[in-house]
């Protein structure tokens, strides 16, 4: 699978760009709340200011690598999260998205993450995505499977912003295109 050239996405209400070291400033104001953070997996809380602006980063090489495709999910010009597809391995990839909850309720997860697993069957090439939720985020699972995820499983997963385990629920779509 080769490289795709950073691009941008648009929705109806929603402007998608891939992420730069620029926005770790926002990310780190948006997952200060701990009710967007507790429902990651991998973050810290409170947020790690350094280890945020690390990793976005990084965001370009991961693009340019093929390994990652992150987006910045601007509505009216200002950041309000990220959706992206990481974990890429054999034409499979991990849908994740997070946004700041002044966003919640409103259909961006949704709309957003349909932008993207557009791109990433569409553009990307990928046969399958996975995704999933802390078994407290049904709303979570309520936009996976509005896209069309089917669920799988629930497993245990260590959530660093819990700092325990908690039950995570598994999901997958498999791309249309043939």
């Amino acid at each position: 699978m080769s490289s795709i050239p950073p691009r941008s996405l648009s929705t109806d209400r929603l402007f998608l760009r891939p992420t730069s070291a620029l926005d770790a400033d926002r990310a780190l104001e948006i997952q200060s709340d701990w009710e967007v953070t507790r429902m990651l997996s991998m973050a810290s809380f409170p947020p790690d200011g350094p280890q945020i602006k690390q990793w976005f980063a990084d965001h370009e090489r991961e693009w340019l690598a093929g390994e990652a495709y992150r987006f910045a999910v601007n509505l009216e010009s200002r950041m309000i999260g990220v959706v992206d597809v990481d974990a890429i391995a054999e034409c499979e990839g991990s849908l994740g998205y997070w946004l700041d909850r002044a966003a919640w309720g409103h259909g961006y997860a949704f709309e957003a993450a349909r932008a993207v697993t557009r791109f990433a069957f569409q553009d990307v090439g990928l046969r399958a995505l996975r995704a999933g939720h802390a078994h407290d985020n049904p709303t979570s699972g309520r936009v996976l499977t509005k896209l069309g995820f089917a669920p799988l499983d629930t497993v245990l997963l260590f959530s660093h912003p819990r700092g325990e385990s908690v039950a995570q629920c598994r999901y997958k779509l498999t791309s249309s295109i043939a």
